[in-house]
């Protein structure tokens, strides 16, 4: 496991803890009640670091390396029913947006999402999750293919970006990305998008717009990160914690200025804590909002959607 420089403390206990139990083991002594205490100061540190989290320090669980990305979720959620659908009819596929058709339970799903890696060569191959024009084009194609067939959407955002490389710029970044917005607000089928990790820029709104978008308690959503934005305002990196705060980031903040409908729990310490609990959490996430969704008509879907995105930002004096 993996730690953050705020998760310090966390880790010392963990390591005492260890080490006391390995003393036990490996000796006659009774370390029961040495242990226990360690147990008991470490579930109060826990608490303490986590319910206390600032901006940034989510912004940085966020990040986690052994945070679950797109494919962990859907290989979670769906096993075995999983069939990865690939390419844009057009230049390429695009091995930073993912796609394809799973089950939960006997409901299909259309699955698409950012896809980081977890290593040098898979960020590589991945693009760090930054797609290009086709991954938008690829994405879009899915949605279509999903529409024809009736089959809800369900987006797993999770990038750092759009790519902003010369390449991604010619052929059409931005063209992509507000086609791909214009598309999403007036598909004919229930769309789910879930921020599970970083939710920047166009990037991200490339596929976030739908009629539920919920937030993971420790992802952030926002038209800039921490770092660019400090560096555009004050010129330098150090900066960011205070981007962080000003920029309104986290799913509470999303939550009360109604840019998502609603924030899912996060195990104690992270979604990476306890894998497990999370994917279970998404799922039924997914299934709830589904719910919600299925016996609306494509007409009421439509303008419900227009209608929520037609509201963001008004404001009365």
């Amino acid at each position: 496991m993996e730690y953050l420089e705020f998760e310090l403390p966390i880790k010392e206990l963990e390591e005492q803890l260890q080490k006391c139990r390995v003393i036990g083991e490996e000796s006659e002594v009774d370390v029961t009640e040495t242990c226990s205490q360690i147990e008991k100061k470490l579930k109060e540190t826990q608490k303490d670091i986590y319910k206390n989290l600032s901006p940034w320090q989510r912004v940085q669980l966020s990040r986690h390396p052994n945070r679950p990305y797109t494919l962990d979720h859907i290989k979670a959620i769906c096993g075995d029913s999983f069939l990865e659908l690939h390419g844009d009819r057009n230049i390429k596929d695009d091995k930073a947006m993912i796609g394809g058709l799973g089950k939960i339970g006997d409901q299909s799903f259309m699955f698409i999402g950012q896809q980081k890696g977890y290593n040098t060569k898979t960020r590589q191959y991945r693009n760090f999750g930054m797609a290009n024009p086709e991954g938008y084009r690829k994405a879009l194609r899915l949605m279509k293919s999903a529409e024809k067939f009736g089959i809800p959407v369900v987006t797993l955002i999770d990038t750092p970006g759009a790519y902003p490389g010369l390449e991604a710029e010619e052929r059409g970044q931005g063209e992509a990305i507000a086609r791909n917005i214009l598309e999403m607000t007036r598909l004919k089928v229930p769309i789910i998008a879930i921020v599970i990790g970083e939710g920047a820029s166009g990037g991200a709104l490339g596929i976030g717009v739908g009629d539920k978008v919920l937030m993971l308690e420790n992802s952030w959503y926002s038209v800039i990160s921490p770092e660019n934005c400090s560096s555009i305002l004050w010129r330098s990196w150090e900066y960011k914690e205070q981007a962080a705060k000003a920029l309104k980031l986290t799913a509470t903040d999303a939550r009360k200025i109604k840019v998502v409908d609603g924030v899912i729990k996060e195990p104690l310490g992270g979604a990476h804590r306890d894998r497990e609990k999370t994917f279970l959490a998404v799922s039924n996430a997914i299934v709830k909002s589904y719910e919600a969704l299925k016996n609306l008509s494509p007409t009421d879907l439509i303008s419900q959607r227009m209608e929520k995105y037609a509201n963001m930002g008004v404001y009365k004096g």
